[in-house]
């Protein structure tokens, strides 16, 4: 089995390996693409625009020839993957799809935290769509300067930042916790007001591994 991963940051590859290995994938397994542009002209466009998701699934396109499954790990591009409807012949999906699933079955009101600002609305959206059929209640939130501590590459910030968020989430009454983004799936641990926080990399590892079973 192989399975391409469309990063837009380095430190990704790392989050995923490791989820991969959470979830018992062999070693080799997963394939990494990074394109930080893609996120960067996202940023800049003050959100996803139709050129750059145009742009985006012609690079899920490119690696859906040599891969068994295609994943898209950027909530903010997340969108892009309705481009592909139809001209796919293998899955291809985006990580927090599976996150999202997830955490409506949960019970209860959900708070699901973004650390950039353009992955705020693709998110409420997904979430949405998720929650339509159980009804169930969340809010999607934004961890103020979160992602200005990622750009600046102060990482141990950046994770100590968004369990602060969470623990505040539970203290105010929140079910559950969900991780918008895969860059914040090392925070998951750090959290101490409740349950652990739903993060996407093995979430959306795992609905990939079905998605080839069930072609297969």
């Amino acid at each position: 089995m192989r399975i391409a991963c469309l990063h837009t940051a380095e430190s990704n590859i790392a989050v995923f390996d490791a989820a991969a290995r959470e979830i018992g994938l062999s070693k080799g397994v997963l394939v990494h693409t990074v394109r930080a542009d893609l996120l960067a002209d996202a940023e800049k466009a003050g959100g996803l625009t139709d050129d750059i998701a145009r742009e985006t699934a012609s690079a899920l396109r490119s690696l859906g020839q040599t891969a068994d499954a295609v994943v898209l790990t950027c909530s903010t591009l997340g969108p892009s993957v309705d481009e592909l409807e139809g001209t796919m012949s293998v899955p291809t999906l985006r990580v927090d799809a599976a996150l999202a699933e997830q955490a409506v079955q949960s019970g209860g009101r959900i708070v699901v935290l973004c650390a950039v600002e353009t992955t705020v609305e693709p998110t409420a959206r997904l979430f949405a769509a998720a929650a339509a059929a159980t009804r169930t209640p969340f809010e999607v939130c934004l961890v103020p300067g979160a992602w200005d501590l990622f750009k600046a590459g102060n990482r141990d910030g950046y994770l100590l930042a968004i369990p602060q968020a969470a623990d505040a989430a539970y203290r105010e009454g929140s079910a559950i916790v969900a991780l918008a983004q895969a860059s914040m799936a090392g925070a998951a641990d750090l959290v101490k007001s409740g349950p652990r926080p739903l993060s996407s990399p093995a979430a959306g590892l795992a609905a990939a591994v079905e998605s080839v079973s069930r072609d297969a």
